[in-house]
């Protein structure tokens, strides 16, 4: 019987890319899913394909920059459903550049959306899963998290600090006898929209070419549902996913 079968989990940046094709991975392994993300009318048609395949999906429009809505998503979230079991902590931006380039705005985005998201996600949902004693935090970091490229300062940054928090998080609740699992995720080129938010034209046709490698999505899907799959007594704390060609 699969490990995922009624579990509960949210999935954040849920109406596209490792998100969607998520939500659909473990949909088909039993799971009830809350979706979320800002686009609404991608959401709803996720959940409307989630249901005429036999699968449960709510969803709820959610900016992960906002502490209140990500409260509020998981007190929808146990409302709903009764628990949380899972969190996939996806939503993230990638919009790569130069420093010299000043591109100050795209900074503070990646900074609220990659870092802050992430840090409001876990909030909502820690209480929760203390009460109830078990619980698995998923964040999705980025190779970007490991090693640094021309461009990448910032996005680097906000990832190598995905990896940090996933990492306290795993100390902090294996010592305290929460059953919390961690896991980090690092995936590498992967054919989603990400590189359609960089708008410096000094690197936008490298990424492109650097980009024609990509695996699909489907293949972090099959991950996070691996890290879940396993018996409650096991965490997979950390996984990074690229095609076989990248070199970093």
């Amino acid at each position: 019987m699969s490990n995922t079968k009624g579990k509960v989990v949210i999935i954040t940046g849920a109406s596209s890319g490792i998100g969607e094709a998520t939500a659909k991975e473990l949909s088909a392994k039993g799971a009830k899913l809350v979706l979320a993300a800002r686009r609404e009318d991608r959401l709803k048609a996720l959940q409307e394909e989630i249901k005429a395949n036999g699968g449960e999906a709510i969803y709820k429009v959610v900016d992960v920059t906002s502490h209140e809505q990500m409260q509020e998503l998981a007190q929808d979230a146990l409302s709903a459903c009764g628990r949380i079991d899972v969190l996939v902590n996806n939503a993230g931006l990638m919009p790569l550049s130069l420093l010299r380039n000043q591109k100050v705005d795209e900074w503070n985005t990646m900074i609220d959306v990659n870092i802050k998201g992430v840090l409001y996600g876990i909030s909502a949902v820690l209480p929760a899963m203390r009460e109830q004693k078990d619980g698995h935090v998923i964040n999705l970091s980025s190779v970007a998290g490991h090693a640094v490229g021309a461009g990448s300062a910032v996005y680097s940054a906000t990832k190598f600090a995905v990896k940090a928090i996933t990492e306290g998080l795993r100390l902090e609740e294996s010592a305290g006898g929460s059953n919390i699992r961690a896991t980090n995720i690092s995936p590498g080129a992967i054919a989603t929209e990400l590189k359609e938010t960089i708008t410096d034209t000094d690197l936008k046709s490298g990424i492109d070419e650097f980009y024609k490698g990509a695996i699909e999505v489907e293949s972090i899907a099959r991950a996070i549902a691996f890290a879940i799959e396993e018996p409650a007594g096991v965490a997979v704390n950390e996984m990074i996913i690229r095609p076989v060609h990248q070199e970093w």
